[in-house]
């Protein structure tokens, strides 16, 4: 093979006409054709982020410090900074394994590209029993990865009470039910915590933990939606006293979603504004443009007035019944807003 030939990358298929191979063969066969695709794909998803690691590294050498360099490089490559940072821990990942002894340089070619990021992602105990597996010859799969996972954090993790580790270590509680668990709580702060470790402690149960972890996850979820709400930063309000409010009524969930809706129309009219705003001045300044050789654009521009103009006439269309929504956009002052009347 020459220098600058490819490789060749063959695969042998089945034939999809073939009535002399069973449909279980035949899928049985793709599923092994497409796990040396993954396998593949991860080697070279590895050389390249050893490769921009090179090229990162290169830049540093020559005293720039700032990255033009490598961002220019990503540019002429069509890669994303998001992609290239992504490629560059992957990599990392993979040399940090294999320099500690974890993997065998071969061993790689037992995982799935994605069992090797879920390991990479893992805690070290579960990436050596991991790696130990695939040195052993096992192939490594993304559910393997995650059950051994949830193991470790469900035995281990300090956020749990003893009462839940044990029962996990003993085969009575999953450990794919408690490490969900665990992540939520891991987002909440401390006294949130201890509540939720002191219902666990009088009822480790299986339905009570579900419970927690949908309740952990509700807390979480308005306190981030909350920081979020410019409706809320009007006044003094106490959000985490009418979360423990709202627990108290059994409504947390509700309180929940309802502050995450806020946060989407909020979010969602601050793009209508920015839309609303730049329509308007592409409408007039099209409407300069044109005249009265120009009539079907006009008819254009005259239809576009129903969304440029203070107010707009939205259609829902025929899903909705065929209504429309009439907004009225006006734009004040701070000194002019006046909080809106209860119902």
């Amino acid at each position: 093979m020459s220098q600058n030939e490819a490789p060749i990358f063959d695969l042998e298929l089945p034939d999809p006409d073939s009535d002399t191979i069973s449909n279980l063969e035949f899928l049985a066969r793709l599923e092994e054709a497409w796990a040396v695709c993954d396998r593949f794909d991860l080697q070279t998803e590895i050389w390249r982020g050893r490769i921009l690691v090179a090229v990162r590294d290169r830049e540093k050498r020559g005293g720039e410090g700032r990255g033009t360099g490598f961002l220019q490089w990503l540019r002429e490559r069509e890669i994303s900074k998001t992609r290239a940072y992504t490629l560059i821990q992957l990599a990392e990942s993979a040399d940090r394994m294999l320099g500690d002894g974890v993997l065998a340089e071969d061993s790689v070619n037992q995982f799935s590209k994605r069992a090797f990021l879920e390991t990479a992602q893992a805690d070290p105990e579960v990436q050596q029993m991991i790696g130990e597996a695939a040195n052993d010859g096992q192939q490594i799969t993304r559910k393997q990865v995650r059950r051994l996972s949830d193991e470790f954090t469900a035995a281990t993790s300090p956020l749990l009470p003893e009462e839940i580790r044990q029962r996990t270590a003993d085969n009575l509680l999953p450990p794919r039910v408690v490490a969900p668990l665990v992540k939520e709580l891991a987002k909440l702060p401390e006294g949130q915590q201890e509540d939720l470790r002191r219902v666990l402690r009088d009822e480790p149960e299986l339905e009570r933990i579900k419970d927690v972890t949908m309740t952990a996850r509700w807390l979480s979820k308005t306190s981030e939606s909350g920081l979020a709400v410019r409706a809320f930063q009007q006044g003094n309000l106490d959000l985490d006293k009418a979360i423990q409010e709202a627990q108290r009524l059994d409504a947390l969930g509700i309180l929940s979603d309802a502050v995450y809706q806020a946060q989407q129309v909020e979010s969602a009219v601050l793009k209508l504004h920015t839309s609303w705003r730049r329509l308007g001045g592409l409408q007039e300044r099209l409407w300069v443009e044109s005249g009265s050789s120009t009539p079907h654009l006009r008819d254009v521009l005259t239809a576009l007035q129903t969304l440029s103009g203070t107010t707009m006439r939205v259609s829902l269309g025929e899903l909705a019944g065929g209504k429309r929504v009439r907004l009225q956009l006006v734009e004040e002052a701070p000194d002019q807003l006046e909080p809106p009347p209860l119902p």
